[in-house]
């Protein structure tokens, strides 16, 4: 499965552009993929996006990177190979529907199935489990990728926005939470909370 994280311009599918694209395949943790863009001219920037990020809107214009076209030719072109053609993201009603959204704006072939494994969900679910009741504060889910790194047993240490981090980051909760073990060797100092622990070898 794809695991995949997407930064954008903004949040409207309809106005904004993607400008990175990082994943990771749950079945070679050594194959990942990273790589910019620049965003189309009939596309906008939000302000509040480009504050998180830190970014200029030059930088998002800027003629010398790819065209978000070719981008996206280059990441189906490397989804190709990936056995299982789900993707997994944080959040899939954004990550998906911004790829599927601007694939079709494109011309480009969409290479993946609609269902998405949703991390979100699946934490929020295990925390009940555990816990007794979903995290929730201004009357909707307060479980980000922040806090479900800390529910997984990790420390959030990013300091910006990097599609490739945060793809990562999402996989090893991700297998941690399904499986119980750990993925990523990078993250491997970082004990597997007793509430995730799993008796016997499950393969992913």
């Amino acid at each position: 499965m794809i695991v995949v994280d997407i930064e954008m311009s903004g949040t409207d599918i309809l106005k904004n552009g993607i400008w990175q694209i990082g994943a990771i395949d749950t079945d070679d943790p050594e194959k990942y993929f990273l790589d910019e863009c620049r965003i189309d001219d009939d596309e906008e920037t939000d302000d509040e996006a480009m504050s998180a990020c830190n970014f200029t809107e030059e930088r998002l214009r800027d003629k010398n990177k790819q065209s978000q076209k070719e981008l996206l030719d280059k990441f189906f072109t490397w989804c190709e190979y990936s056995k299982i053609k789900n993707c997994i993201c944080q959040g899939p009603q954004v990550d998906t529907a911004f790829l599927k959204a601007k694939a079709s704006k494109h011309n480009v072939k969409y290479p993946f199935h609609w269902r998405a494994f949703d991390l979100h969900s699946m934490a929020s679910l295990k925390y009940k489990e555990i816990y007794g009741h979903i995290l929730i504060s201004d009357n909707h889910s307060d479980m980000s990728l922040a806090k479900i790194i800390f529910f997984c047993g990790m420390k959030d240490n990013r300091t910006g926005h990097n599609a490739l981090e945060d793809a990562k980051l999402t996989a090893e909760c991700f297998v941690r939470i399904v499986y119980g073990k750990k993925f990523l060797k990078e993250f491997e100092d970082y004990e597997i909370p007793a509430y995730l622990q799993q008796i016997g070898e499950i393969k992913c």
